[in-house]
């Protein structure tokens, strides 16, 4: 046999990954394998891997269950990470550490994003001594995503189990998409919480994809297939830079998917009424350019990407549909994850506020909600990006500063013709100042005492009163506000904001 022919039926032998009986069990589950997800991921001829005769002499360990290197996506280099499930269910040894070690150090050497395809088991205990606790070991796999984090853009999609101390793994990422029936991370398993704790419960509840993507909020995405999986990750990283030096590249403007209904006639002139936020958002992006993230999670607020006249923008929304807007702990902590991700990667953030503020009473004060307020409402006074507030029905309390209110420096506080700002709505603000006055009142007297009162704070509180006062910078009928976006956005795109000297915050977290 020839040199040639021996490494040719080792590379083979390689590729084919562990023995086909686990091929077949992942085919029942509808999982490809991860070679084939690298292939769908990659502009066609472009991926170069590394390390691919890691552990080659033993046969049941090809490639030492992880493939590592660089490829393209629509033309642009991205790192990739893809444990392959058939050899010991993706579980790691000392080199598969060795070569997540390595890609991380590539992604980062070419300040390029780096995608974790994760599906893996967790550690395997025979090999703990060599691949847990040193230097090289799989702490410093976190320790590098945390340095990198802000630098270049991290995505893992989870189409398996992330166990024990790799479920960190996707925390760390900037975003997670998970795969509906087969993806879960866990730090204990069931069978294991049953052990320790006497807890008896399934997978999907303990850590499944639909808990994480709705309950616990680590998860982003829900996908039902990898083919939707891998889609949306090349959606997702068609809006950042290469790294946080770049500029969030261009695509091809679009106009709005027309509802045929006018903005005015989209929002209710009720401030208590509900309405669906994205409908306005649908008027004010180009179409088809919507990728919302952690849709399912505390869905009293909207975080998205999209384009708006080609140019990405990261749109932070109340949802009035759910809860009536009013935010909470989990929609706070959902609001300043997703500023963060933006300023970090030079995504300008346009907010729209309809919002009756944060919620009160001794469940949320219990659960932090103060502390959950002052972690978004730092993220929104440190971000350095184009920033526009639109105040759409109405802005009350701390929910105006969480918006991105006047007094966090944006780029511009702009308002529709029937928005309101103030400390409270007319009907809280009645009760609260005028209550003794209002007992004092004949009751059949009362409903007209208290509406005088509330059209008189109306009038306080009058939009073009804030205008005259400077608090709004312009009043846009709905129908002029996409254009008035596009115009804003093409000129704060040249303003620099210099970093801070000091290292960081303390963060309410």
């Amino acid at each position: 046999m020839s040199f040639d022919q021996k490494l040719l039926e080792k590379i083979a032998q390689v590729e084919k990954g562990g023995a086909e009986k686990y091929h077949a069990k992942n085919r029942e589950a509808g999982k490809l394998f991860a070679r084939e997800r690298i292939r769908l991921l990659v502009d066609e001829g472009t991926f170069v891997e590394d390390g691919k005769l890691a552990n080659n002499l033993d046969a049941e360990l090809p490639s030492d269950g992880v493939i590592i290197g660089v490829g393209k996506v629509a033309g642009r280099p991205v790192a990739i990470m893809a444990n392959d499930s058939t050899v010991k269910a993706g579980s790691w040894g000392a080199r598969t550490v060795e070569k997540i070690l390595r890609i991380q150090e590539t992604a980062k050497g070419l300040k390029c994003p780096l995608l974790y395809l994760v599906d893996s088991a967790g550690a395997r205990i025979t090999d703990q001594v060599e691949m847990f606790p040193g230097r090289r070991g799989a702490g410093r796999i976190f320790y590098n995503e945390v340095h990198m984090s802000g630098e270049v853009p991290q995505v893992c999609l989870l189409f398996g189990p992330s166990a024990a101390g790799g479920a960190y793994i996707p925390a760390f990422c900037d975003i997670v998409i998970m795969v509906d029936g087969n993806a879960s991370m866990y730090l204990g398993s069931p069978r294991m919480a049953e052990m320790v704790i006497g807890e008896k419960v399934t997978l999907e509840e303990m850590g499944g994809a639909k808990m994480h993507c709705s309950v616990s909020g680590v998860g982003d995405v829900l996908v039902k297939t990898e083919q939707e999986a891998i889609e949306a990750a090349k959606k997702y990283i068609s809006y950042f830079p290469e790294n946080f030096t770049q500029a969030p590249p261009r695509a091809e403007p679009k106009k709005p998917k027309a509802s045929g209904k006018r903005v005015d006639e989209i929002i209710p002139a009720d401030q208590n009424k509900p309405f669906d936020m994205h409908a306005l958002i649908a008027e004010l992006i180009d179409e088809g350019s919507w990728f919302e993230v952690k849709k399912l999670f505390a869905q009293e607020l909207i975080t998205g990407l999209a384009r708006i006249d080609g140019r990405p923008v990261g749109i932070v929304a109340n949802q009035p549909k759910y809860k009536g807007g009013v935010l909470f702990v989990d929609s706070a902590d959902k609001a300043a994850r997703f500023i963060w991700l933006c300023d970090a990667f030079n995504i300008p953030l346009l907010y729209l506020a309809d919002v009756p503020g944060f919620m009160i009473g001794t469940k949320v004060e219990r659960a932090g909600i103060i502390r959950a307020g002052a972690k978004m409402i730092s993220a929104v006074s440190e971000a350095s990006v184009p920033r526009i507030c639109v105040v759409v029905r109405k802005a009350y309390g701390a929910g105006l500063y969480a918006m991105s209110g006047p007094g966090f420096a944006p780029d511009a506080t702009l308002a529709l013709p029937q928005a309101m700002i103030a400390v409270m709505g007319p009907e809280a603000a009645v009760n609260a100042v005028y209550f003794n006055k209002i007992q004092e009142k004949p009751e059949a007297e009362r409903a007209a005492y208290v509406q005088q009162l509330r059209d008189e704070y109306r009038q306080d509180v009058d939009i073009y009163k804030l205008a005259s006062e400077l608090v709004v910078d312009e009043i846009i009928p709905g129908d002029r506000l996409r254009n008035e976006l596009l115009q804003r956005y093409e000129l704060y795109s040249r303003r620099f904001q210099p970093r801070e000297t000091k290292k960081h915050g303390v963060y309410p977290v």
